[in-house]
């Protein structure tokens, strides 16, 4: 042992390689047993050094000089099997193999990287000297660059005096050629009007204001002070010339018309023979007027209102309608300001209906001889809409002057505001008025103005609203006696205040800011929750006789107001204020996100929190009224509960079945409650009072007598006939199919009325399929408990509740078990 040891430790591999070969070469010749092996081993010191070294090998192979990678080779290819060392030889070729492969890419690597690294260098060396030349080439440019520099410094003072000097000329030489342009436009406009000819001085006023409008943008201020001097001297005289000679045509015509007996032109007398004369030349002074339009928008600045009206921009009115406004202003200032007996501050109507005579006189005339005018010569104006767009100026200076003096008198305001409502209603209905144009509107917009006016219909909402509410009529519907009519059975203070609502809706409907809208949209929406407030004050007074008269109009009541709003809420112009509000709610933050999607994408309205709130009220009333009725129900049913189900005659020993005399008083009483209702309550509200009263009937019938009780064959009978004949035909009056609603009374009776051999299969149906319930799979032959249940037409109760009605049933056959 001591001579074998120091072998193994110094070369174990070649001496198991030998044990190896020498177990192959015995291995040929015979084959020993297990036990004649381990005979052979069990003397031999050097097997047994052998056995332990690889025992050692296997528990330890860190320890020892062995790579673990090489042992754990050894292992999984040789293993303890002393029969794959036959595998050795394969196993050293192939590892021969990849050894030189692995020596053959070293040495490639090894060549190929110096010359790449040798390349990459060679270059780095070419580039640098690239960029040396380069530096060179630079610096020799950049002193002959310098060198020509200062040769050429003194040429490019000199030259740069030159070219400041031509550019000084070219500027006068510009300056008197505008000047010498302007002249000879005023020459021109002098000798036409030398001539007579003012159409072409009037086209050459227009062409010299279209140069003032060029140089506008020019600093030579004295140049602008003579354009603006010389188009201000000709366009004074053009402007008297046309305009006194227009005055004088319209003269003629008998304009203004400002009675009803003078909405044509000549009146009602006959036109006098140079009548087409008079037209001619009226179109022709017109026509020229148009052409001093530019030079009078220079040169006159219009009257503007305080911003804090914000007005929308718009044109000044063109020069002719401003000569032929020019009586009915001073005609309107004359009545209607100072201390004339017509302007009144509590008559707002005088001077806004003379404003709406003025435009339906004069509206033919402006359609049949201005607007061919305007339209001749190619000015896109409506004469129409031109003329009203002027006198309504003339409202709007009179209502920013009148309203500071009647903000604080609740009833002048509120007058004022109606009159201005519907003199804009018929401004732009009859005559076609653009919500784009200046109008009332926008001065009853202003701060001030507007929030007075939220204050006013604030309070007058309140006070209509106090004495619908104290009115004797108030819970009676005005239609009660037409019945087509009456579908809603409105009560009276539940209609005015929808009434109110669409008025309030209908004054603010055409503000021009949406933000405006919305504050009044807010006021309807407070208004709604105090009537909401106020009728759940009245319902809590009638609780104890919630099926009275004023309960259900009340009840009546939220209803419609639900309603009305949920309409409102797909109405063009609430989706129009949902829009606005989504935006304005976006900028502030007011709303979360999942709010504002659902605003967005309009799943909610701006009226969701009322009608929550309403259909939360109608759906308390409602259950408090099925809740009333189903205690009378349950007390009228106290007989039927303790009905002799057990031991009651079968069907075949009565002559005819009839009701149950103690089903009577809870018949009767469903019969009762439900044409009251009927009467009383409209139809979307009868139908949910009559389906939750059915739904609680069903499950106190089926809870508190079916499942109570046991049944006989005739119990079973008598109560399927009280349900079908009698119970059911109650509600068949509301429905086609009034059974449907009682689907436990209904699927109860089925099972209790089944034959004994149907209920007998039944049962063994049920029975096997609780017994296999656990099991994945059931025999394919065997029906479903479910599909028995479907059937037989049940499809509400389980299948342990129709094995406890089952069991209920006493008429079963006697099996001698």
């Amino acid at each position: 042992m001591e001579m074998v040891e120091p072998l193994l430790n110094s070369d174990a591999t070649s001496d198991l390689q030998e044990e190896a070969n020498k177990e192959e070469g015995l291995g040929g010749e015979t084959e020993d047993s297990e036990d004649t092996q381990l005979l052979c081993t069990a003397g031999d010191p050097k097997m047994e050094a052998l056995d332990s070294r690889k025992e050692r090998i296997a528990r330890d192979p860190e320890s020892c000089d062995i790579p673990f990678y090489v042992s754990e080779f050894v292992e999984r290819e040789v293993g303890t099997d002393y029969e794959s060392l036959s595998k050795l030889g394969r196993l050293i070729e192939q590892l021969s193999e990849n050894k030189a492969k692995l020596e053959e890419q070293v040495l490639t690597v090894s060549s190929e990287v110096p010359k790449r690294i040798q390349k990459a260098l060679q270059n780095a060396e070419d580039s640098k000297k690239s960029l040396n030349q380069l530096l060179e080439k630079e610096s020799l440019l950049y002193d002959s660059i310098n060198e020509h520099l200062m040769t050429s410094k003194p040429w490019m003072e000199d030259l740069g005096v030159l070219i400041s000097q031509i550019k000084e000329v070219e500027r006068h030489l510009a300056y008197l050629k505008w000047i010498s342009q302007i002249e000879e436009l005023s020459d021109n406009i002098q000798q036409y009007l030398m001539t007579n000819n003012v159409p072409e001085a009037a086209t050459t006023l227009a062409a010299m204001a279209e140069v003032d409008i060029k140089l506008q943008e020019s600093s030579c201020s004295h140049l602008l002070s003579f354009v603006r001097s010389t188009v201000q001297f000709w366009h004074k005289i053009l402007k008297d010339k046309l305009s006194s000679d227009f005055e004088e045509t319209l003269n003629h015509l008998h304009w203004p018309f400002v009675g009803p007996t003078q909405s044509q032109p000549f009146g009602l007398a006959t036109p006098p023979a140079n009548a087409q004369e008079i037209y001619t030349n009226f179109e022709t002074l017109f026509s020229q007027l148009l052409k001093l339009q530019t030079s009078d928008e220079l040169l006159t600045k219009p009257k503007q209102l305080p911003e804090k009206y914000i007005l929308p921009p718009s044109p000044p009115i063109i020069l002719p309608m401003q000569i032929m406004l020019a009586p009915l202003q001073k005609r309107f200032k004359y009545h209607f300001t100072g201390n004339r007996q017509t302007n009144v501050l509590s008559k707002p109507e005088w001077y806004l209906t003379q404003v709406l005579m003025w435009i339906g006189n004069h509206a033919k005339f402006l359609e049949d001889k201005i607007q061919p005018a305007l339209d001749k010569a190619g000015v896109s104006v409506n004469a129409k809409l031109e003329f009203s767009r002027a006198l309504v100026m003339l409202i709007l200076e009179k209502l920013a002057a009148d309203i500071p003096c009647l903000l604080y008198d609740d009833n002048l305001f509120c007058h004022l505001v109606d009159e201005v409502l519907l003199f804009e209603r018929e401004l732009h209905s009859v005559h076609g008025y653009l919500n784009s144009f200046p109008s009332c509107t926008h001065i009853l917009s202003e701060e001030t103005c507007f929030q007075r006016w939220l204050t006013v219909e604030r309070k007058f909402a309140l006070q209509k609203m106090d004495s619908m509410l104290s009115s004797e009529a108030a819970w009676i519907s005005q239609y009660k006696d037409i019945t087509d009519v009456d579908e809603m059975k409105v009560p009276d203070c539940a209609e005015t205040f929808m009434t109110l609502l669409l008025v309030i809706t209908d004054r603010y409907k055409h503000l021009p800011a949406a933000a405006r809208k919305l504050q009044f949209l807010e006021l309807q929406k407070e208004l709604v929750d105090d009537f909401r407030i106020r009728l759940t004050q009245v319902m809590k007074e009638e609780t104890r006789v919630p099926l009275a008269f004023r309960y259900c109009a009340i009840l009546n009541a939220v209803n419609y107001i639900a309603t009305v709003l949920a309409d409102w809420a797909d109405n063009v112009f609430f989706l129009q204020l949902q829009q606005a509000a989504l935006e304005v709610c976006a900028d502030s933050n007011a709303l979360n996100k999942l709010q504002l999607g659902q605003l967005a994408s309009m799943e909610s309205s701006v009226f969701d929190d009322m009608i929550n709130l309403l259909e939360r009220l109608k759906h308390d009333m409602l259950t408090r009224q099925v809740d009333h009725v189903f205690r009378e129900v349950k007390e009228a049913a106290r007989m039927y509960k303790k009905e002799r189900w057990l031991s009651l005659p079968s069907q075949s020993e009565q002559a005819v079945m009839s009701l149950s005399v103690t089903a009577c008083p809870l018949l009767m009483t469903l019969r009762d409650q439900l044409l009251q209702l009927e009467q009383q309550l409209c139809y979307s509200l009868f139908k949910i009072f009559w389906q939750m009263l059915a739904e609680k009937v069903d499950l106190f019938i089926y809870q508190e007598i079916i499942l109570a009780n046991h049944f006989n064959e005739g119990g079973a009978a008598q109560l399927q006939f009280d349900m079908t004949r009698n119970l059911f035909p109650l509600f068949s009056h509301y429905c086609k199919r009034p059974e449907n609603y009682f689907k436990h009374i209904k699927e109860a009776c089925i099972v209790l009325n089944l034959n004994v051999g149907s209920a007998l299969l039944l049962k063994d149906v049920l029975h096997s399929a609780t017994e296999n319930r656990t099991e994945t799979t059931l025999n394919s032959s065997q029906p479903t408990a479910m599909a028995a249940l479907n059937e037989l037409g049940i499809y509400k109760l389980a299948q342990q509740d129709v094995e406890i009605l089952l069991n209920l049933r006493t008429n079963w056959p006697n099996t001698g078990k």
